[in-house]
């Protein structure tokens, strides 16, 4: 993912997306250079116009942003966050009886 933000820094700032400039991008930021993956980021990026994917990108957003806000579990207060820890529960012993009831039950 650096590879791309560099690029995507390079195009906002006007400047060619070259191997050396991601390399100078990525190493200002202290990251490792991969000749490699700047090889084929540079090649992958010169068949694309930048401009119009981002443009793609934020009409799809809005309706992608929705959905993980709908899909999330509702808060809980901040009373029920912050309080101690309860004691440990009494744990109800299972006994053959128990099971044998719960058993019967399920086939009348």
């Amino acid at each position: 993912m650096e590879y791309i933000y560099a690029s995507l820094l390079l195009h906002s700032a006007g400047k060619e997306i070259s191997e050396e400039s991601l390399k100078r991008v990525l190493e200002a930021v202290g990251i490792s250079v991969d000749e490699v993956r700047v090889k084929m980021i540079v090649a992958a990026l010169k068949e694309i116009n930048i401009s119009d994917v981002i443009r793609q990108a934020t009409v799809f957003a809005p309706a992608v942003a929705i959905q993980p806000a709908a899909a999330a579990a509702p808060a809980q207060p901040a009373a029920e966050t912050a309080k101690p820890p309860k004691e440990e529960e009494k744990k109800e012993e299972v006994t053959e009886e128990t099971i044998a009831e719960g058993i019967s039950a399920l086939f009348g």
